[in-house]
């Protein structure tokens, strides 16, 4: 007696004849010749492609310490991130300049990013975040600060380092009353 082959289960079935016709493509096709007739599209616009990044070496280098970042009390040394990465992030590292002077630090500011993220490294900083009050933050401490936070450093160690990294890589900081 010779064996039956196993026939296909329906659902199988079903899908493999839904796909099989011509009619789906045929309506695909009539919808975009509408669309592009004056048409409102529905379709998101194409992203512009970011250019391809590349690697970002940064080896420790006292000379590399600038005082040209944000705060004239800091100095910035750049990672070189902004660059490898084409402006989508920029990381550095931060050495606020000791004793702390409260009447040059302490100004409530935002700065419009999309993502920030800080890392003490080296001594401690004490902080207010709106929403968050005051928190002290020491050696191997890490916070991110959401888009446009109302935040100022209060206080900080005279040896305080910080990594800082930004998304993107250029922003605004704006300056609030307190």
């Amino acid at each position: 007696m010779a064996k039956k082959p196993a026939s296909r289960p329906a659902a199988k079935t079903a899908v493999r004849k839904k796909w099989t016709g011509h009619k789906t493509a045929a309506k695909s096709s009539a919808r975009k010749a509408i669309k592009s007739k004056g048409r409102v599209s529905t379709a998101k616009p194409k992203a512009k492609a970011r250019p391809k990044q590349r690697i970002a070496i940064s080896h420790h280098r006292e000379e590399d310490f600038k005082a040209d970042g944000l705060r004239a009390y800091a100095k910035y040394r750049d990672l070189g991130i902004a660059a490898a990465s084409h402006g989508l992030a920029q990381a550095h590292v931060i050495r606020l300049q000791g004793p702390c002077n409260p009447e040059e630090v302490s100004k409530l500011h935002f700065h419009d990013v999309q993502f920030q993220m800080v890392y003490v490294l080296k001594g401690w900083v004490k902080t207010y975040m709106e929403g968050e009050g005051e928190t002290l933050m020491k050696e191997g401490s890490a916070w991110t600060q959401p888009p446009k936070i109302k935040h100022m450093i209060l206080d900080y160690s005279d040896d305080v380092e910080l990594l800082e990294v930004i998304l993107p890589a250029e922003f605004k900081t704006v300056g609030l009353k307190a």
